[in-house]
């Protein structure tokens, strides 16, 4: 796993922290090659890999199914979690401390895991998600205890025009006594979009304030859409 492990780190983070300062999210180049894509979609359907599957329909979160892999994680998926933890611990603790809270999050993935663990929360929280046409996401936050990490990350797996059409990133942003903004925001393969995981702060005449982020997928128009999804505090 040294290829990905040197394709994260040959990122430009310092644009990647630029871009959540000021669009709410950033997206990175293609960083997963089409076979690794092809790798992590043929896995979808070995069942021994995960622990849980959600069919969003019967919980009316959308059109479409997860799953959540089990532990261990597959290589690929757990070099990924740990090596973009470290920059993005950086960056949550600066969101931090401009809303003058008390958190202050760990430096290494292994860290922050102990603290779940404390905490009770020992699931592992990657996902596979699996759209067809007619499916989507309705918009929501991936919380699943006390401990909650600021920032998550989704992969794109299938080829947008080739595998599916339609099926936009989408990113809500709620201002207090304002309306909402939102972002949808179109991908190709390979690429990474790294997101707010509750709120970011924002700056007004009178300070920072928390602004609200609900993130989800528009409607897909043909085909399948595979993503990955990487949150990094563990489930209850």
């Amino acid at each position: 796993m040294a290829d990905i492990a040197a394709r994260l780190a040959d990122l430009d983070w310092s644009a990647v922290e630029r871009s959540l300062w000021e669009h709410g999210y950033a997206k990175t180049p293609p960083v997963l090659t089409p076979d690794e894509c092809a790798e992590l979609i043929a896995m979808y359907r070995d069942e021994s890999r995960f622990r849980s599957t959600i069919d969003m329909t019967r919980y009316r979160f959308g059109v479409g199914e997860y799953k959540y892999f089990a532990a261990p994680l597959p290589p690929l998926i757990h070099t990924l979690r740990q090596r973009a933890y470290p920059p993005l611990a950086a960056i949550a603790n600066q969101f931090e401390a401009a809303l003058d809270t008390a958190t202050l999050h760990p430096t290494t993935l292994e860290a922050l895991l102990a603290v779940c663990h404390r905490r009770g929360q020992k699931k592992p929280t990657p996902l596979l998600l699996h759209y067809e046409a007619g499916g989507y996401n309705c918009l929501h936050q991936d919380v699943y205890g006390d401990v909650v990490f600021p920032l998550q990350l989704t992969c794109f797996l299938s080829r947008r025009g080739a595998d599916y059409e339609g099926g936009d990133f989408l990113l809500v942003e709620q201002r207090p006594r304002a309306q909402s903004r939102g972002e949808s925001i179109a991908t190709e393969q390979g690429e990474i979009v790294i997101f707010p995981t509750r709120h970011r702060p924002l700056q007004s005449a009178r300070g920072w304030y928390r602004a609200s982020m609900r993130h989800g997928v528009s409607r897909v128009l043909r085909g399948e859409r595979y993503t990955l999804g990487v949150i990094f505090h563990d489930a209850k």
